[in-house]
């Protein structure tokens, strides 16, 4: 015990040496703040603060008066904002009063539960981490629950090693590979897995790949001693980590866009979109191809992504865009300098003309707009504004000047009745903003609980669906 807390115990205890001095008033005296009754609340709580979260539960031990100062909201919340520095308040609060109970989420009630935020601290402390594996269309995204950001990347299990190998041989490589990088054993740790979006429709055999795809996840790590799987959708992560249960994440992905209505965590694949063709492959080729026809030579096309991440954007307008400077240049090391000035805003353009690059298919703000005449005619919820959040996801996604052209395009396109309210949210973390949404539930004072299912329960789950 510090030499302050010490002095802290002794100055609040302020316990008379005698019965007789205390004239038998000793239970008052074990009730009450002792020589801090003169300072205002809000100082003692600051003292509280500088102590630290050890010590501030050791002076609640003095009396019943230092308890219920310990116990308030205000001190706890300030030692979680200490405790994980990487994730702002609002996110820790929305994990906490909207992901607690798992998925679904529960909506008995639109209020906030009253919560005691010194005990999510402690089973948040005590949290055991998990290791987080963003499967994603393109790439994979991997790393620790507890760590800033994503560790290491590779390629997807799904273009992981022989494409043509049973997905059981692949999915056991692909692990075994990510275990090995990040130097842990399988059986230490729980762990979330995102699931990309992939046989999107509703269609009955959709769903029996995604069945089998999620099945042989758990199959794979239970066969590998993991303790507790979480496997999860992208999209949903992705509406997580934008603090929303309830939306449309639009994923543009490595070879298609997939418009995800999601209510209240779950998926709602009947009234949604997916635009095959139109991802980031095809925007890096088009690049490429403009490019070829300046004649600028480079090397791979690793060099013509690094410039459409470094130097592409969407136009608000593109045919006042057109008659701008729009010139910069980027050098792409051992490459050289490039400069690149309307294939910058031609590329990210493909989105909404995508019979620019020879795609005959329906644009992103058609796609969009579609979902949300189908949420708006489906009649889902009472609450009809549930779809107007529109969170994208997807490195492609970064595009600056996406989300306001999207949303300027779907305030074009609809009508008033349902555009009033639409907003279009950029990706919160980047490309790894599913990662971070599996961060949140991850380092959920509940976890792994209600998110993962255990080896037992996965076998008894399946009995049951052979059963049926």
């Amino acid at each position: 015990m510090s030499t302050i807390l010490r002095k802290i115990v002794e100055l609040a205890s302020n316990r008379p040496s005698s019965p007789a001095a205390a004239g038998g008033s000793g239970g008052a005296a074990r009730s009450s703040l002792g020589a801090f009754e003169r300072l205002p609340e809000d100082v003692l709580v600051q003292i509280l603060r500088l102590l630290g979260p050890k010590d501030a539960m050791k002076t609640s031990l003095v009396c019943r008066s230092w308890k219920s100062l310990v116990s308030d909201d205000r001190l706890w919340i300030s030692f979680l904002q200490n405790q994980d520095q990487n994730l702002p308040w609002e996110s820790i609060f929305f994990a906490e009063t909207h992901l607690r109970f798992g998925c679904p989420i529960q909506t008995v009630s639109n209020e906030v539960p009253e919560l005691s935020f010194m005990s999510i601290y402690s089973r948040r402390a005590q949290v055991p981490g998990a290791v987080i594996i963003d499967g994603g269309s393109g790439y994979c995204k991997y790393g620790w629950s507890k760590y800033d950001c994503p560790s290491g990347r590779s390629a997807t299990f799904l273009e992981f090693g022989n494409i043509e190998s049973p997905m059981h041989a692949r999915l056991r490589h692909f692990f075994a590979t990510i275990y090995s990088r990040m130097q842990v054993r399988p059986s230490t740790q729980p762990i979330v897995v995102s699931i990309p979006i992939c046989h999107y429709d509703d269609t009955e055999s959709a769903k029996a790949s995604r069945r089998q795809l999620k099945e042989a996840i758990y199959f794979t790590l239970f066969e590998m001693n993991v303790p507790a799987v979480c496997a999860i959708d992208q999209a949903t992560l992705s509406l997580y980590a934008a603090r929303r249960t309830s939306g449309i994440s639009v994923n543009i992905g490595f070879q298609a866009t997939s418009i995800v209505p999601i209510l209240h965590g779950k998926v709602m694949r009947k009234v949604g979109v997916e635009v095959t063709g139109l991802g980031a492959l095809k925007l890096t080729g088009f690049l490429r191809e403009l490019m070829q026809q300046k004649n600028l030579s480079f090397a791979s096309l690793y060099t013509v992504r690094t410039l459409k991440e470094r130097l592409c954007y969407v136009a608000a307008d593109y045919e006042v865009e057109l008659r701008k400077n729009t010139e910069a240049s980027f050098e792409v090391s051992g490459e050289g300098s490039f400069t690149l000035s309307e294939e910058r805003f031609q590329t990210g353009e493909i989105l909404f003309q995508p019979r620019m690059a020879g795609v005959r298919t329906m644009s992103l703000h058609q796609a969009v707009a579609l979902c949300m005449d189908h949420c708006h005619a489906a009649e889902l919820n009472a609450d009809d504004t549930w779809f107007k959040t529109v969170v994208l996801s997807g490195g492609t996604a970064c595009l600056p000047g996406l989300a306001e052209r999207l949303e300027k395009e779907l305030h074009g396109l609809l009508p008033p009745s349902i555009s009033s309210g639409i907003r279009v949210v950029t990706p919160p973390y980047g490309a790894d903003t599913a990662w971070f949404g599996a961060k949140l539930i991850s380092n959920l004072s509940t976890f792994p609980g209600p998110w993962c299912l255990t080896k037992k329960q996965f076998r008894h789950k399946s009995r049951f669906n052979l059963l049926w």
